[in-house]
């Protein structure tokens, strides 16, 4: 699934949504330890939420060192 440039929607201090495209909720970027994390998220065909899943999965568990959305989008998304 080809899944277009990233977004970020700040949540609070330690967490933002990832979205896709037209605002598809990919995931969330998690300050952990002192460092942010990609937590991939999908949805399934009744509209439960499956932690570790979506079109980002194997992404899941990424790490970066500030939530910039250039490189975000760089390292997630497939080329």
């Amino acid at each position: 699934m080809t899944v277009e440039a990233l977004t970020l929607c700040q949540v609070n201090d330690g967490v933002y949504r990832v979205l896709a495209g037209t605002g598809r909720h990919v995931g969330n970027l998690k300050l952990i330890g002192g460092q942010w994390k990609f937590k991939a998220i999908g949805y399934g065909a009744g509209g439960e939420v499956i932690p570790g899943g979506g079109p980002l999965t194997e992404r899941h568990n990424a790490t970066f060192a500030a939530p910039d959305e250039a490189v975000i989008t760089a390292v997630l998304t497939p080329p």
